[in-house]
């Protein structure tokens, strides 16, 4: 039997980050429970994946800030909204949202936008510009920390015929399962990033890029090696400087002071990231400002490894301190190194422990059949 619901996703580019992968996964989860489901994309990696016969894909250059193009784009969105008989349009990012607000003032048609990170402003322009995603019928926060943030900056938008809530950001739990790894893959994946298995391995996912954390990283692995007075571990500073190209010699630099070269590694990119995660032992995102939902600990957590993440943002809100994984002072390198060293001090039994603990959290919590479920039924409720 089919639904009346016809919805529209519009996200600048669909890549790998938690925004794209939510919407990947709402597309194709409305058009298994009979709604008929778009997207409005500039392009972007994970376009190869999309079930063309489920889930109907437009190009727009949705990814562009500049004025004239988000409002010529709000005139083609209009006529997609139109033509479909789109019922509601969900926004995932600022720029977009400005023109999926015209679009559906000008068709009467369901805005629903959400926040996927917080958005800094130093002055009231900027402000302005952000506060389109809580122009909205109905905003989703990605987290409490999410929440708390648009409630601090933007009440002035939550009025009260508009609805505002949580909807925690979830992961496939089928591909982060240590379970459908094959030994084969995993020496293979080391050979690629030339390291023998003879020392236990701290990977470290994210970007390149100064507030993910990665001098503090550096600094942190430097005090261990002090402490202990050897190379106890190996690092992988997994993730693309996206051009980037002085951060990341700044960081082989320090690397350098540090003779550490021997120890860390730089590796640009990975297609399988659970692989990346069940090679390792330990998991660490060091992030010196708060992660809107923090991916890489939720991740982590499925794939039962120990993760050790700063106490700010969302990591606080998906991991269990000390029974989960490990929270250490946010921008304290000597904090960091500590609960390195208790990590890599864990007898096997704890270890395995605490990542049972954290699968049985992330499917409790964090499941992306969870995230669906309950957009669809905000969706519902919207439009009832």
């Amino acid at each position: 039997m089919s639904s009346n619901i016809n919805v529209l996703q519009v996200i600048p580019k669909l890549g790998y980050g938690g925004a794209e992968t939510g919407c990947y996964d709402i597309a194709h989860y409305l058009s298994e429970n009979n709604c008929k489901s778009f997207i409005v994309t500039s392009g972007g990696e994970l376009i190869k994946f999309i079930n063309k016969e489920k889930v109907k894909l437009i190009r727009l250059p949705v990814h562009s800030k500049n004025p004239l193009l988000i409002f010529l784009n709000a005139f083609f969105l209009m006529g997609i909204i139109i033509f479909f008989n789109i019922s509601i349009v969900h926004a995932r990012s600022r720029a977009p949202a400005w023109s999926c607000l015209l679009a559906t003032k000008l068709t009467g048609r369901k805005f629903v936008t959400t926040f996927h990170g917080t958005y800094n402003f130093n002055g009231k322009l900027k402000k302005f510009y952000n506060s389109v995603m809580a122009r909205s019928d109905l905003i989703i926060a990605g987290s409490n920390f999410i929440f708390s943030h648009i409630k601090e900056n933007y009440s002035e938008f939550l009025k009260s015929r508009k609805k505002f809530l949580v909807i925690f950001r979830g992961i496939n739990i089928d591909y982060f399962d240590p379970s459908t790894k094959l030994d084969t893959d995993e020496k293979k994946l080391l050979n690629r990033w030339g390291i023998n298995k003879e020392k236990k391995i701290v990977l470290v996912p994210g970007r390149l890029t100064s507030w993910k954390g990665q001098e503090l990283l550096i600094e942190a692995i430097n005090l261990v090696k002090i402490e202990l007075g050897y190379e106890a571990f190996q690092v992988v500073i997994l993730g693309s400087d996206q051009g980037r190209d002085l951060y990341k010699k700044k960081l082989i630099r320090l690397t350098e002071q540090y003779r550490l070269n021997n120890q860390v590694k730089f590796i640009s990119h990975c297609k399988d990231m659970a692989l990346a995660y069940k090679v390792s032992d330990i998991v660490i995102s060091p992030s010196i400002e708060p992660e809107a939902f923090g991916r890489v600990a939720v991740e982590a957590q499925s794939m039962e490894k120990v993760i050790i993440a700063s106490n700010i943002g969302g990591s606080n809100e998906t991991i269990v301190n000390d029974k989960t994984g490990f929270l250490f002072n946010s921008g304290d390198a000597k904090s960091l190194s500590n609960r390195i060293i208790q990590a890599i001090t864990m007898d096997e039994s704890a270890i395995k422990l605490i990542g049972k603990e954290g699968r049985k959290n992330i499917i409790k919590k964090f499941n992306v059949e969870k995230m669906c479920f309950s957009t669809y039924s905000e969706y519902k409720r919207l439009l009832n």
